[in-house]
Formats: C-alpha cells, structure tokens, sequence
C-alpha cells in the first residue's frame, strides 16, 4: 500500500509532486522513465474486466515507451531496475487522513532498488476509485485516463521546475479552453440541486448534456474532441460518512486534458456525494 502525503495545493492526483513517501520523481527519474520499457502488471483476477480494459485503453492510446503486460510475480522480478517503468492498480491512503480511507489509483511507477513497491519513484498517479468499488465505476475512462498520464509526462519533462505549488495552477489554466466543448454528466453524479440543464445555468453558462456511460465511453473511444466528461470519486452507494472526501475531475474525452480538479468533505443533508453547484461555478469564474 502506498501512503501520499495530502498536499492541499496540488490536492492529491499528481503524485509526482505529492510526494508518495519519499517516492516523487525527479527530472532525472523522467529522463529514466523515458528510455524505459513499461510493464503493465495485470490484475489477478483474470476472470474480471480489468486486465481487457486496461489493454485496450493501452493499444489505442499508449505511444511514449514500448511496453507489455506482465504478472505480480514477473513484477517482483524486474520491480528494482530503473530501465523498468510500470503501470499498475496501487491502494492508497492518506497520511493525515484521520479516516484512514483507502483508494485505488492508476500508478505509474519508475524502477527502483527501494526496499518495497511503496518507496519506488511514482512518476504520476490517478484516482480511479474509493478502494473496493466496482471495477466498472472507471474502467470506460481508462482510456482518457491513460492519456492525462502519457501527457503529464511530457508537461513535467517540458517543464521541469513544476513543483507542488505551481502544478496544479499549470492545469486550471486549461478552463479557458472548455467554452465549446459539452460537458458531459451523470445525472446520479450531480446534486440535486443541479440536476437539470436548466438548474445548472443558474451556476454554469456552458454546454452541459446528461448521458450513459456508455456515452462517455464512446466518446473516449472515437476521440471526440467536443467533448469533456466528468469523473467523480466517491464511496460506494449509500457508504458515504462525515468528513469522507469527495474528489472530482473534468477530463477531455479526446485527450484526457485536465480542466478541473477539487474535492469536498462529504456532510449529510449539505455537502452530497456529487458534483456541487459551487463546481459549477468555479468552471465559469
């Protein structure tokens, strides 16, 4: 398990300048990263739709190293040399997370001689999920997913004095960019106060469309670039308690481009488990 240290300026999905341990990548471990080969290491459970999406959002999508699927044993084999790059589910909490709430992440990892996985240079991680949430809550972003990662890449390599307190600002400024584009949402995802076109243009003058998952999917797949989606992290249906955090993003269907990214405590009967009307009009301000 990986324990990220909660950085409120960068919150926590970039966590090469979050500082996972003592773990956050350098210039130099991206210099390494890019003439490495990256391995993706498959979930166990070879019965369950992880290790088909995950290959197909990497086909379609994956260009920066050559890279191919491996075990948890063959990772164990080759974890240690820094020509070895990987990509893998990681369970993460948080160090001053009183609550003790785990995730999962999508990580992708530089090889290291470090003791264990946990220590190992973490080049970039994303939030998928609270830790033990259906696979299918994420597995039709993967594909976006895995691009914001590929991207960031290249935004620390072209950038290399980003630090966590200017990298997130380095991403909001791409909300100038969302006027044009549809905003595509989950009615279940919002709260209910803006659970409407018509509600969400009291907060939000831009284009906003309810849809499917599979809508999203689609999107993704065909490289719509109209279109941004929103990802929303949040506890299992009804397992939401005081204080719980609820992370979201708005992504670019077409090339996973960070737009947006923020969070909220979790409190019954004000602050719902869904994208909030103050969301809305922070992507207008």
């Amino acid at each position: 398990m990986k324990k990220l240290t909660l950085l409120l300026t960068v919150l926590f999905l970039i966590a090469a300048n979050a500082k996972s341990q003592d773990a956050s990548a350098t210039p130099e471990d991206i210099q390494k990263f890019l003439k490495s080969k990256t391995y993706v290491v498959k979930d166990p459970n070879i019965f369950g739709s992880y290790n088909r999406a995950i290959q197909e959002a990497m086909e379609k999508n994956w260009t920066i190293t050559d890279w191919e699927f491996i075990d948890e044993t063959k990772f164990a084999q080759i974890r240690k040399s820094y020509r070895n790059s990987f990509i893998r589910k990681t369970k993460v909490t948080f160090t001053k997370d009183k609550s003790k709430t785990a995730y999962t992440f999508l990580s992708l990892l530089l090889g290291d001689k470090a003791s264990s996985m946990k220590y190992m240079p973490d080049i970039c991680s994303f939030p998928l999920s609270y830790y033990g949430v259906d696979h299918d809550k994420y597995l039709y972003k993967l594909g976006a997913i895995v691009k914001f990662m590929q991207n960031h890449v290249k935004v620390l390599q072209e950038n290399p004095n980003l630090s966590g307190k200017n990298v997130f600002k380095y991403y909001l400024k791409n909300l100038e960019e969302l006027k044009g584009k549809t905003l595509y949402l989950i009615k279940d995802e919002v709260a209910k106060n803006v659970n409407t076109p018509e509600k969400i243009k009291q907060y939000y003058t831009g284009k906003v469309k309810f849809v499917t998952e599979d809508d999203i999917k689609n999107a993704i797949l065909t490289g719509n670039p109209n279109v941004v989606f929103l990802h929303l992290v949040k506890p299992p249906e009804d397992g939401s308690t005081e204080k719980m955090r609820i992370y979201k993003a708005i992504m670019g269907a077409a090339d996973g481009k960070l737009y947006y990214f923020g969070y909220h405590k979790y409190k019954k009967g004000k602050y719902p488990d869904a994208f909030l009307a103050s969301d809305f009009k922070k992507l207008s301000d």
